[in-house]
């Protein structure tokens, strides 16, 4: 009988993994990588400290730079990450941008670019890698980044909230349609991390102390919180979840 611990292990798995040149992509992709995955690294930056360390684990890693809000690029990154590795077993669409502006000025490009990037790239990603999943016959886990906004509305960010609520109904609708072809998808929903989107609200010392009194943990989060839920969801351990948002918030959602 094999240990429990056996179950998590993603050895012979290739994952791709969206926004992986820095913070929270970066940090699920070398999550991903020491739990035995090889990687497909997809950012619209360069992603070579991401390879360095995928490779220092013992592990592969193929580094794709992609504007995925232009849906021509989309095809192109499955493609050569099959072309590369074979198979794809794990997709983490982690990339995301935001865009802050009170309600009745905020732009049609700030909404445009933002969805753009958010829920479309999300769902045409997801509809590729499946199709290439479903052509072999074989599992897959689909793993996206959803947000304390997929649960709540926020201010001054419009387009992020409806993303973000859209991905959260989305990666439910792939459960329901796939969950019986054995395709799993799930998201993540951090809480407030410490990255790049929220370096507006930590230097705002007024806000960022009223975010912190909130959380029951008492810190803004890392990259490294979300090793765990990333790795299990990604796993056989979580074959029989599936449609599930799991906030990794400190207990944020909570209060």
């Amino acid at each position: 009988m094999s240990s429990i611990l056996d179950s998590f292990r993603l050895n012979g798995k290739t994952a791709v993994v969206t926004g992986a040149a820095r913070g929270l992509g970066q940090g699920m992709a070398l999550a991903l990588a020491e739990a035995g995955a090889d990687i497909v690294a997809v950012d619209i930056l360069a992603a070579d400290d991401t390879r360095q360390q995928v490779e220092a684990l013992g592990r592969q890693c193929l580094t794709l730079t992609a504007n995925l809000g232009d849906r021509a690029s989309i095809p192109g990154v499955i493609a050569t990450a099959q072309q590369s590795f074979g198979s794809l077993d794990i997709l983490v669409n982690c990339a995301g941008i935001i865009r802050r502006e009170d309600f009745v000025n905020f732009t049609e490009n700030d909404w445009d670019d933002v969805m753009g990037i958010n829920i479309d790239a999300v769902f045409f990603l997801s509809q590729i890698f499946v199709r290439q999943a479903l052509a072999r016959q074989a599992t897959a886990k689909i793993i996206n980044i959803a947000s304390m906004l997929s649960f709540q509305g926020g201010i001054r960010v419009p387009s992020y909230t409806a993303s973000k609520s859209a991905v959260q109904g989305l990666t439910r609708l792939i459960a329901n349609e796939l969950g019986g072809k054995g395709i799993n998808c799930n998201a993540i929903a951090p809480g407030y991390m410490a990255t790049d989107n929220t370096a507006p609200l930590r230097a705002d010392a007024d806000r960022s102390a009223a975010i912190l009194a909130r959380i029951p943990a008492g810190r803004w989060g890392t990259p490294e919180d979300l090793r765990g839920a990333v790795v299990f969801l990604a796993s056989p351990a979580s074959d029989y979840v599936n449609g599930y948002t799991i906030a990794v918030d400190g207990g944020w959602l909570a209060r």
